[in-house]
């Protein structure tokens, strides 16, 4: 589906600032707000940085991009949506990776009280260090 389909097939109207930043965000990985600004400016004549934030914030809203906020980090943007899936994050660079829901089906995780909740999702960040950061530290020794 194109990214005007997409577009239209959640009640968006078609914009190239839209059209840009979900071409960015299509393109694979973890993206913060100055990366995809930068990204559609390469794309685009000229994209204010609040014009990012609110292209953004309705593709978020209407299930075409993902926020995540790993803890003590940026806001990330991501397209992977609906699917459940959990992050890795490096401690030392601060990479992010997609890690798949391993165990039965969505919500992956069932808590063993919802204090009335009717869950819907799982949200895990699992943190560590990546293969780069694990041969630093090594070299470090």
């Amino acid at each position: 589906m194109s990214g005007e389909e997409r577009l239209r097939s959640v009640g968006l109207r078609v914009t190239r600032p839209r059209l840009a930043v979900l071409d960015v965000l299509t393109g694979g990985g973890h993206f913060e707000v100055d990366e995809v600004t930068r990204l559609v400016r390469d794309r685009l004549d000229s994209v204010s940085t609040q014009a990012v934030y609110d292209v953004l914030g309705a593709l978020s809203r209407a299930g075409l991009a993902r926020r995540i906020e790993p803890a003590g980090s940026p806001a990330l943007y991501e397209a992977r949506t609906g699917d459940n899936h959990h992050h890795v994050v490096c401690r030392g660079c601060g990479e992010v990776a997609d890690v798949d829901c391993t165990v039965g089906s969505a919500p992956c995780l069932d808590p063993n009280t919802a204090h009335g909740f009717e869950v819907d999702e799982a949200e895990v960040t699992f943190w560590g260090l990546c293969p780069a950061c694990q041969s630093l530290r090594g070299a470090d020794a």
